[in-house]
């Protein structure tokens, strides 16, 4: 009779809820499965625009992870510290864990530290916490100049910043306070959204004009100088903001690029069928990983491919352990709502995968936003 396994996955986030749940609900009842994350209050990062324009609170998006030890899942609280695919065993919260099996979920750090001046100067709704603090100075605010600003790349959920822009127009709106704030985006980027192709950014350039929001691509960011209240560009111009909200920087997780796993970027370069890195029973999913497209552009980091990668590895991971040929891949389909204020979403959906690529954007309803509402629900619902 074959020992019983033990499958560790590090972070709690999207993927690894739904890496636990599904081995847990896979393999043989004697297989160990443990969560590790260095906090068990989790949030569901969908929602964060929500907590923005107080729609929501942070306690209402908010699950505790040790509510999963009652479906039969171990979760030890505590920060990573290293990996060790030699030996099969991680560091966390001061013990040594071992594995049989390994699932990387350790998503991306928040860097606001990277640009100069960022830090303590730039709001966020990159974080729940964040996002309320936000939402406390939207409250003050009565008018001037709002400054929207993606300051490197990559950064998970390409959507938010374009998101937030147009939701904050509606916010304003509503307060009737439009006519006395400028908002404006700008952005490394050559479009929105670039990895969905030039139809789908254009549409959404469209709808930014539509709202007056001044879109500013390929604008690369230096330094913001809070003396003067200005973004510094790297081309030596200069745009004031009275209120200044930031994507924060991404890195990789500091335990990621100090081990085996990283790849040149610092990023885990994986198998894009299996998500089988090149360590032995090893595997990384969602926004800690790097995986190429045929145009040299990186599958974006977001949490619908993150579960859907979770899904392809807890079904392999049960398949070997239970002696079973059978393998499913991951095939790069991935969609996302892109709320426009007024009560409308819309979506964006398509292979990723495919040459050339097919992401295709369906028009703003309000059905589309009452949908983002019910998979909300859903979701943290289901997987807790």
């Amino acid at each position: 009779m074959a020992e019983p396994q033990r499958i560790v996955i590090l972070g709690g986030g999207i993927g690894g809820v739904v890496a636990a749940r599904r081995i847990r609900s896979l393999v043989p009842g004697d297989s160990r499965v443990i969560l590790v994350d260095r906090q068990a209050l989790q949030s569901f990062p969908p929602s964060y625009t929500w907590v923005m324009t107080g729609e929501r609170s942070p306690a209402s998006i908010t699950r505790d992870l040790r509510r999963l030890r009652r479906k039969g899942i171990e979760f030890v609280e505590g920060a990573v510290e290293a990996i060790d695919v030699e030996a099969r065993t991680i560091a966390a919260g001061g013990a040594e864990i071992g594995y049989d099996y390994l699932v990387v979920a350790l998503g991306a750090e928040l860097a606001p530290d990277a640009v100069p001046g960022l830090a303590g100067e730039a709001f966020s709704y990159y974080r729940a916490d964040d996002a309320e603090r936000l939402h406390a100075e939207l409250e003050r605010f009565s008018g001037g100049r709002v400054a929207v600003l993606i300051p490197s790349l990559p950064y998970k959920c390409p959507a938010a910043p374009y998101e937030g822009a147009m939701l904050l127009d509606s916010l304003f709106r509503k307060r009737g306070i439009r006519g006395r704030v400028e908002i404006s985006l700008s952005t490394p980027e050559p479009q929105p959204l670039p990895v969905a192709g030039p139809a789908l950014g254009s549409a959404v350039v469209s709808m930014l004009e539509g709202k007056e929001i001044a879109y500013h691509p390929q604008r690369k960011t230096a330094a913001v100088d809070a003396a003067t209240h200005e973004i510094v560009f790297e081309d030596g111009t200069r745009e004031g903001y009275d209120l200044l909200i930031a994507v924060p920087p991404h890195q990789p997780p500091a335990v990621v690029r100090a081990s085996p796993l990283a790849g040149p970027s610092g990023w885990a370069p994986v198998d894009a069928r299996t998500l089988a890195t090149a360590s032995p029973r090893v595997y990384a999913i969602g926004d800690v990983t790097a995986i190429p497209l045929f145009d040299d552009k990186m599958l974006p980091k977001a949490g619908v491919f993150a579960h859907a990668e979770a899904d392809v590895v807890a079904h392999n991971i049960a398949a070997e352990i239970r002696g079973r040929d059978e393998r499913r891949s991951f095939d790069g389909h991935g969609y996302c709502f892109l709320e426009v204020g007024d009560g409308r979403a819309g979506s964006a959906n398509g292979d990723f995968y495919a040459s050339p690529r097919q992401v295709k954007m369906q028009d703003p309803t309000r059905l589309r936003r009452l949908g983002k509402k019910l998979f909300e629900r859903w979701w943290l619902h289901r997987w807790y």
